[in-house]
């Protein structure tokens, strides 16, 4: 270096670290949310549920589970994110949410929840209806006719607490002094819950407590003593002559019953009222709801955006949507109509699961057409809303359908074992009773996937097959209901040649043709 020179070059150099010292570095971390992407614990009675939007885990445990000491077996966690308050390596109580904190440049506060469904009952002689049994308040009340001696009281079946749980006093088959509240406690793993039981009189022998007026079904309730001759009648308001309902339709748990009626008509009202023996309980009028179908549910309609096939009219009303979006990133769009109808007439929706893109650079898309709305592209995964707005409450979804199936080519971690096997196309339709529709992320660091036993799930249904169905067949499922009284806000409909799309796991060249959908309303 020329000593000249020298001076010149170090004063810049200088001045570059002095600024430096005064420069706030403004660039912000990326925003990226640390999740639970896997979790299982011993014992556990099916998968977890990991919700990434309201970042919980939930747990499913059988009742002989000890739910105050839970071991996570395995957990995986989004690439990079670490736990830093709540430790899972040993036994966890779940008998209240876990707070569990995960760091991905932020801190994420996440909570495993434990579910266990213990199977309750209580019941005492002469007893009318069933008991109520508030498991947070740990009470239990049950009623008797008036003329029942309570001062002692035969108890017929007592389990309040987990299997293997032991009582103090032990009662059932006791007879017991209710004339004052009774507290019992019970004891499991450890831990001691007291329970308090109440007996309560009434004059009336029957009672119907309520209907659920679906639309071409109700559910008429009732409650009387049990080993009486319990049913429910109906009639159209307005008509003279009632309707006793068929014995195999009415279902009985001790002195509770339920009157399943059936060819109804939409949108009519009706009178129904529970029997006992001779007695006859209060009359409730119902009108039943509206027989809604889907809108496009004939596959009639589409129109080509650039690539990308969209199953509504142009400038119409789009209510159902594909995942072409995401497929027309890496190649041509996967769900198109086609001329090929059970009818020979109008258009169908033919959905085919493909390797989209070229080698490393390339990722398998499902066939898939759903109800809802795709949101957005993430990388090379999807974002979409599944639902629409629904109030009523179907039986089951009829259409028609042929498969052609291909061997699993591509699968991913968890479905390894699926390779070369036949691939497996889905239908499926749920109702959910959530304020927004249920938003898909495939993503595997974001990945959020409808459960259908998920607590919103109101009643779920599917049809699938992993054979050859070369010609259009006509399928139909009926939708299981998780309650009768529940009134669903959304309803979902999916479609897709792949099962296991969702985990870019699928057969290439499985195509799947779907048309006329329509639901159904009665049994």
């Amino acid at each position: 270096m020329n000593r000249k020179t020298a001076p010149f070059l170090l004063l810049p150099l200088l001045l570059c670290a002095l600024l430096a010292g005064c420069i706030k570095n403004d660039i912000p971390y990326p925003r990226i949310q640390a999740n639970f992407t896997s979790i299982s614990a011993s014992g556990q009675s099916r998968d977890a549920l990991i919700d990434s939007a309201s970042r919980i885990v939930t747990l499913y445990l059988p009742e002989e589970a000890n739910i105050f000491d839970v071991k996570i077996d395995s957990y995986t966690l989004t690439p990079k994110s670490e736990i830093v308050s709540g430790d899972i390596t040993g036994g966890i109580d779940l008998s209240a949410d876990y707070p569990v904190t995960l760091r991905l440049y932020q801190d994420y506060l996440w909570k495993i929840r434990g579910v266990q469904d213990i199977e309750r009952y209580f019941s005492v002689a002469n007893q009318v209806g069933s008991s109520v049994i508030d498991v947070p308040g740990r009470r239990v009340v049950a009623t008797v006719t008036d003329k029942t001696n309570i001062a002692s009281l035969e108890v017929t079946a007592c389990k309040l607490g987990p299997a293997g749980a032991s009582y103090t006093p032990d009662i059932a088959g006791q007879r017991v002094d209710f004339r004052k509240p009774v507290v019992i406690n019970i004891e499991f793993h450890g831990h001691i819950e007291r329970w308090t039981i109440y007996i309560e009189k009434t004059t009336s022998s029957v009672t119907t407590a309520r209907v659920d007026a679906w639309t071409c079904v109700a559910w008429v309730y009732g409650e009387a003593e049990a080993g009486k001759a319990n049913t429910v009648q109906y009639r159209l308001d307005g008509d003279d002559e009632w309707i006793d309902v068929p014995d195999s339709w009415v279902s009985h748990s001790g002195g509770s019953f339920c009157g399943r009626l059936t060819g109804l008509s939409p949108l009519t009202t009706y009178e129904a009222r529970a029997v006992s023996d001779n007695e006859y309980g209060e009359i409730i009028k119902f009108t039943t709801g509206a027989a809604l179908q889907l809108p496009n549910s004939d596959f009639d309609s589409w129109w080509l955006d650039g690539k990308v096939w969209n199953p509504w009219p142009e400038n119409g009303e789009q209510y159902w949507d594909t995942g072409n979006k995401g497929a027309t990133t890496l190649g041509p769009s996967n769900t198109q109509p086609t001329d090929d109808t059970p009818t020979g007439t109008g258009l169908a929706a033919r959905l085919e699961t493909k390797f989209v893109g070229i080698g490393m650079l390339g990722k398998l898309a499902a066939g898939n057409l759903f109800a809802g709305k795709y949101v957005r592209t993430d990388g090379t995964n999807g974002i979409l809303d599944f639902g629409h707005p629904f109030t009523d409450r179907p039986t089951g979804l009829s259409g028609y359908m042929k498969y052609t199936t291909a061997p699993i080519s591509s699968v991913t971690t968890g479905f390894e074992n699926l390779k070369g096997r036949p691939d497996t196309c889905i239908i499926w339709c749920a109702l959910i009773d959530a304020d927004s529709p249920f938003q898909i992320r495939t993503n595997p660091k974001d990945r959020n996937l409808f459960d259908p036993e998920a607590d919103n799930v109101i009643a779920y249904g599917k049809y699938e097959t992993g054979a050859d169905v070369p010609a259009y067949v006509p399928f139909h499922f009926d939708l299981v209901y998780k309650d009768t009284q529940r009134a669903p806000k959304y309803i979902l409909v999916t479609c897709s040649a792949s099962k296991y799309g969702d985990y870019f796991t699928g057969g290439n060249g499985a195509i799947l043709f779907i048309d006329d959908f329509k639901l159904t309303y009665d049994y």
